[in-house]
């Protein structure tokens, strides 16, 4: 089983700002990638995925606010999240997919999963 590591969680005020970072030696990014986060007591859901082609679909929730980008040299994926809010505190995760065509924003069409970094945002 792949094992993705995500970094740059932490505490924010709101209005703020925070970049996350997501990758593994030995697994490629040049593939399916996504974003998903959980807040406590809610089910996951999906913030955002970018295919091979750098072609990227985002939640209509957080269309605007966030950027989804990658570096193939590096092998990170990375989660801009800007003019941060309360409620986008909570877990986020980095998904991958071997597939190289993106399907649906849901966990169930990804295989690897990181364990996940925290974003707590406050008032």
């Amino acid at each position: 089983q792949v094992q993705l590591v995500e970094s740059g969680g932490g505490a924010v005020q709101a209005g703020g700002y925070v970049r996350l970072s997501c990758g593994a030696p030995g697994y490629t990014i040049s593939h399916c990638m996504a974003w998903f986060r959980q807040a406590l007591g809610k089910e996951r859901e999906g913030v955002g995925q970018i295919d091979r082609f750098d072609i990227v679909t985002y939640a209509a929730s957080n269309q605007g606010r966030f950027t989804i980008s990658k570096n193939d040299a590096k092998n990170t994926l990375y989660l801009q999240m800007n003019n941060l809010q309360p409620e986008d505190t909570a877990i986020y995760y980095c998904a991958a997919s071997p597939r190289s065509i993106c399907r649906s924003l849901i966990p169930s069409d990804y295989e690897f999963w990181g364990p996940g970094t925290q974003v707590a945002v406050s008032s």
